[in-house]
């Protein structure tokens, strides 16, 4: 029997250039593992042609045999090595173009500033409803203390997780321990900032020591990693309380985890999206004060949509990923997901900057709130995409405020043939699990799942992923070009080449909800609803700007302050 692993050395020997083998290609090489270059001819070499769609001469394939045959000893030598996830390419993505320069000097919020203070609601369950900063405002003035909060929020977790399935981990000793801290240190006066006391939740990619990190997927779930992801860090230094490692569909895909589907909060006959499932849902259903997601492509923005949160996926490389599992080295974003922009805008300034670890990482001006607030910003809005009366409304509110909005359009590059970009360094990031058949113990095992996906990102040829990345960069300046003529564009979320547009090129975006539609075949009465969400997306490096846009909108507005039924 050819094992999997001998398909792919027969695959290595026979198309190593252009990184492709054709099923068809079995036959001929017959059922025995290959393991010697001369298993490689003319033949084989027109068989790996089918996949990479080229088409040589004989005389060209005869030219090449030998090469192919010498570079055999390269695969397997670099086979040897057992790349742990977190060891990234040498090559890492920069977002910025030649002639680009981005703010160097760290503007933090003032040190003066300080959160208002709200009274205490009268029921817990208003009070665990509220945004970070009414949350600081009542932790600051005393009104409640970091262990009663901690604990309020802990059982939340406890009473609603059988039906949400949001949770891989509770932290729950470490919270405490914690939280105790906190009240002590702010019984004495000593404020750490706006995080001080607060409760989140961590997607479940982020390394946190004496804890499993699971990856969401089943040949992961008892592994332990050490040091703590930087972020965990930073939060930790901010005085915030983690309290759960929450659910990310495997291996950042969708909402199905090694423990079944996280629902959603809304409607929890529906999933809540991915693969920031467990941080969506949380969120939304009052478990968790905030919670810090990732993207690659859309696993922020998507759950922040399906369960009415409000989610920044940060500029690539503002936020270290330090810590976290490697999808794609080139679009991988890890950002927070909370009730409101306001509270997200906190989290970021606790969390952005260079970390020595993190070669894409840097640190570039944030203020917040903005100093010149929304007097003379550019704001443009997709041209065509709001034909949806509740999208439509958005623009009326954003007029009615006084602003000005520009029609624009993206440009005519076409995003999707350059996500090849992302299927190769996933496959990549997790070879050993396709070389090693663990790959089949994933709950999921379609055709569009990463199982499938890893083996057929193996015949995608090097030149193709090179020059997809070439593309890439005439995209990066046409978005560069248009973010000249605006400060912020406004868009549906979905619908539009937006989110791969805006991923491929690393801009930051700020998703919030606006419509909640009735479900179709609910019962009359039911609260349950569909959320839909509207995008602000920014200039590289803008991200106050598009939060700042956000914030305004929410301030005119009161669907980011809408409760689900968990139901």
């Amino acid at each position: 029997m050819l094992t999997r692993r001998a398909f792919f050395e027969a695959a290595s020997l026979a198309g190593v250039t252009s990184a492709v083998f054709p099923d068809l290609l079995m036959a001929e090489v017959g059922a025995a593992p290959v393991s010697t270059a001369e298993n490689i001819t003319v033949e084989t070499i027109k068989a790996a042609e089918v996949l990479a769609g080229l088409s040589f001469t004989d005389a060209e394939r005869e030219l090449m045999l030998d090469g192919l045959r010498r570079s055999v000893a390269d695969y397997h030598a670099i086979r040897e090595y057992a790349l742990p996830n977190d060891v990234p390419p040498s090559v890492a993505f920069d977002p910025q173009l030649s002639g680009q320069t981005a703010p160097v000097l760290p503007a933090r919020i003032p040190a003066g500033w300080t959160p208002e203070v709200p009274a205490r609601p009268v029921s817990d369950e208003d009070l665990v409803f509220l945004d970070i900063p009414a949350l600081s405002g009542l932790l600051r003035s005393r009104q409640v203390t970091a262990l009663e909060l901690t604990e309020l929020y802990l059982a939340r977790l406890k009473a609603f997780d059988p039906v949400l399935q949001c949770v891989v981990t509770l932290t729950e000793e470490r919270a405490l321990r914690q939280a105790r801290a906190a009240d002590v240190e702010l019984e004495a006066g000593h404020w750490r900032g706006p995080l001080h006391g607060i409760p989140w939740g961590a997607k479940d990619l982020l390394n946190v020591e004496g804890y499993p990190t699971t990856w969401g997927a089943e040949p992961y779930r008892d592994q332990v990693l050490t040091p703590d992801a930087e972020v965990v860090r930073r939060l930790d230094a901010a005085g915030a309380i983690l309290i759960a490692k929450l659910t990310l569909g495997a291996l950042a895909m969708g909402d199905v985890w090694f423990g079944g589907r996280t629902n959603n909060p809304w409607n929890v006959e529906r999933g809540s999206s991915g693969s920031s499932a467990g941080p969506g849902a949380a969120v939304a259903a009052g478990l968790v004060g905030f919670a810090i997601g990732s993207e690659t492509l859309g696993s922020i923005v998507s759950p922040s949509t399906r369960n009415g949160v409000t989610g920044l996926r940060p500029t690539f490389g503002r936020i270290p990923r330090t810590g976290a599992m490697a999808l794609s080295w080139s679009m991988d974003k890890l950002g927070p997901m909370c009730r409101s922009a306001a509270g997200c805008a906190l989290v970021f300034d606790a969390i952005h900057g260079q970390d020595p670890y993190e070669p894409a990482s840097v640190t570039t001006a944030f203020e917040w709130p903005l100093h010149q607030g929304l007097e003379g910003v550019r704001l443009g809005y997709l041209e065509g995409a709001f034909e949806k009366d509740q999208d439509a409304a958005v623009l009326d509110v954003l007029r009615d405020s006084g602003l000005t909005l520009e029609p624009v359009s993206f440009p005519d590059i076409d995003p999707s043939p350059l996500l090849l970009m992302l299927r190769v360094e996933a496959a990549a990031a997790f070879d050993q699990l396709t070389l090693t058949e663990e790959d089949d113990r994933l709950v999921r095992q379609d055709a569009g799942a990463w199982p499938n996906s890893f083996r057929r990102a193996r015949f995608i040829p090097a030149v193709e992923y090179i020059n997809a990345s070439r593309v890439r960069t005439l995209l990066m300046r046409e978005i560069r070009a248009l973010f000249e003529k605006i400060d912020v564009l406004v868009m549906p979320s979905f619908g539009n080449p937006g989110l791969s547009v805006s991923n491929l090129t690393g801009h930051p975006c700020v998703t919030l909800p606006h419509y909640f539609a009735a479900v179709e075949g609910a019962p009359a009465g039911s609260a349950r609803r569909n959320p839909e969400s509207i995008t602000f997306l920014g200039g590289m490096y803008r991200d106050d700007m598009a939060l700042a846009l956000a914030d305004h909108f929410q301030g005119l507005t009161d669907f980011h302050r809408r409760r689900p039924p968990i139901q």
